[in-house]
Order: structure tokens, then sequence, then C-alpha cells
């Protein structure tokens, strides 16, 4: 069988010596006569995959002990509604610089629970660029800092960010964790559902530096508190286990091909292909999206007309080329680049990209 280039913007494609080992062990787990699937959360097989996980993850991220690393049902959108309540008082204030479809999402979740304030935002220019770091207007008293790495509908990545001095920063890196190095410590929360780079759809990863911890936040069930999932090393109650699991087997695999370095030098050729076949296009392939903000992971570009934009994905689902068909919010074409889309991947679409204009241009 021969496997298509999935450019899917999540579920995402996984590695395929992932996806055949879960195959192998799917009926009998390393000679236990059960499956992963069907064994208890709390027994000594699964908790194993359990510890492993974690170890890999901390070791891909080079995660310090004074963080909490959590393994929670559900994904990043849950997080966002979980964040405020766990970390701001009732009343106070918390500061979401705006870059995209997910800032604005997560502005939404919060203002249930927290006064919000916009400190940046870069809606007026169609989220093609980003907020300049001196235009931000964050509050001296605000809870936390809240960005988004990656924004996957627009297409605009933060590489840096500034110093947000004694306000802890929180980050949603569902769409570029793992995918070049990352300083944790500059950050207070870090949190991404995995199906992007790290595993499939079902499960969030918390990365939580502990004093933090220590908030008292807002009333709320312990299902809903961080500190009891702590606690409870992220079993509080039963967990999406074949998820963990598969996460897990992707640590592993990252960890083999070289660590977070060696996929950084990945990532970086990919995106210098897609963008330079894009670029070099005449016109006939747009991304407008300003230079300097570009993402790595994901790439949206356009065509001339609504009706090219059609046809160039079904013709490249016909060669292949899976899941090109730009989020509904913004239209057009996407490319999503993760970690385990190869090489081969970004120079197929490419080549199709060439043959395309040359027969539609």
């Amino acid at each position: 069988m021969t496997r298509a280039f999935n450019f899917s913007a999540g579920p995402a494609t996984l590695p395929e010596s992932v996806l055949r080992q879960a195959q192998a062990e799917m009926l009998d787990w390393h000679g236990s006569g059960a499956s992963i699937v069907e064994m208890s959360h709390r027994g000594a097989e699964f908790m194993s995959v359990a510890a492993e996980a974690e170890a890999d993850l901390r070791r891909l991220l080079d995660i310090p002990e004074d963080y909490a690393v959590l393994f929670l049902s559900g994904g990043a959108t849950t997080q966002q509604a979980l964040i405020p309540l766990n970390f701001a008082a009732p009343g106070q204030r918390a500061d979401y610089v705006v870059s995209g479809h997910w800032g604005k999402t997560a502005v939404r979740q919060a203002g249930v629970y927290v006064d919000v304030n916009i400190a940046a935002s870069s809606e007026a220019d169609g989220y093609r660029t980003l907020p300049p770091h001196a235009d931000w207007q964050l509050s001296p008293d605000a809870a936390y800092v809240h960005i988004t790495a990656n924004e996957t509908i627009h297409g605009v990545e933060f590489r840096d960010v500034p110093d947000t001095g004694n306000v802890p920063l929180v980050a949603d890196f569902s769409s570029s964790i793992a995918s070049e190095p990352l300083d944790v410590r500059r950050y207070g929360v870090i949190y991404a559902g995995a199906q992007k780079n790290l595993g499939p759809v079902g499960i969030a990863v918390m990365i939580i530096r502990r004093d933090l911890l220590e908030r008292s936040g807002q009333p709320r069930a312990d299902i809903f508190d961080y500190r009891s999932h702590v606690a409870r090393d992220s079993m509080l109650n039963t967990p999406p286990t074949w998820n963990w699991y598969l996460a897990g087997l992707v640590f592993k695999w990252m960890l083999a091909e070289g660590g977070v370095t060696e996929f950084a030098r990945r990532n970086a050729a990919k995106a210098a292909l897609v963008y330079g076949a894009i670029d070099g296009s005449g016109g006939f392939y747009r991304n407008e999206v300003a230079h300097a903000a570009r993402s790595r992971m994901n790439i949206p570009f356009f065509l001339p007309d609504a009706d090219l934009d059609a046809r160039f994905v079904a013709e490249a689902k016909a060669a292949g080329l899976l899941a090109l068909k730009g989020h509904k919010v913004v239209g057009g074409i996407r490319a999503s680049l993760y970690n385990a889309m190869p090489l081969a991947g970004a120079e197929a679409l490419v080549a199709f990209m060439a043959d395309f204009q040359q027969r539609h241009g």
C-alpha cells in the first residue's frame, strides 16, 4: 500500500513507523495477551507507558523539574476555559494578544471568567502580521499574558516573545510544539492539543510552572482543577489511554530522529520549499502574510480565483496530496508541514504546484 501525503491541519499525519508499531501491538501489547486499549489505566502496564511518555517529553523539550506535566482529556479549547479558572482570581484582569482565529477563540473562552484586556491585536490587518511588541498594552496587575504561538488558519507564527516580567506568559503551542527548541522557562504555562505535532486527537499536554499551582483561582470542581490532576498524575479520572500511548510513541520517534534541533532543520527546509514555490510563481500563487510573521507549520495560499482553488484541491487529491483545502474562515489552500510530514511530501507538493500552474496559468 502506498500512503498519500496528508497535509491536514489536524488531526494531522503521524509517522508511518509509529502507526505500524501501534498496528503490531494492537492485539497483544508486549506479550501481555491484551491490547493497551483494554488495560486498566491504573495497572502496572499502562502506568509504565504513562511514566515513559512523561520522561520522554521532558527530555524532548528539556522541561525543568519545577514544571509539572499533565496529559488531559480533550484539546486546547478546553484548556482555554480552564486556564482563567485556575490562574486568575474572580474579577482579575488577564491580558490577551490576538494574532488570529484561535487567539480570538481563547478570548471568548476566557471572557466568561475574567476581565479580558486585549493587549494587542492584528485583526485590523486581517491577521497578516503579528502585533508589534512595542504596541502591546500590558496590565501590570494582570493574572497572566496569553498568546497563540502559531495560528493554523491565518498562518502566522511568533518566533520570539518579549519578557513579560513578573506576569506569567501563557501560550497555546498546539501547532508548533516540538517543531524547534523551546525555552520552557520563558513561560508560566504551555499547553497544546496533541493532534498536530505530538500524536492523535483527544488528548492535551499541559506544562505548568509549579508555583502557579499555588494560586487559588476561582471556585471549581476537582475535575477542572489542575492541582487535582497533578496530585493524581493525570489520572484523576480515566484518561484517554490509547491517545496517551500513541503520543508516547511519537515522543520516542522524535527523540530517535534527532530531537527538536533536527526537526527545526527539517521544518525550515520544508517551509522554504513551499514558500519559494509561492513567491516564485509570478503571482499565480499568493501568500498574504508578512514575511517576518510567516508560519513554518501552516502555509495558506490563494490562486487567482475560487474555481481554480477547488480544481487545485481536487487534482491534488487525485495525485495523492490530501487535505489541502483552506479553512472555511479564509478559503484558498493550506499546506500543513508538521514534524511527521517528510521532506518528500513538500517536494511532491511543489512539483504539483509547478505542473498545475503550467496547465492552468
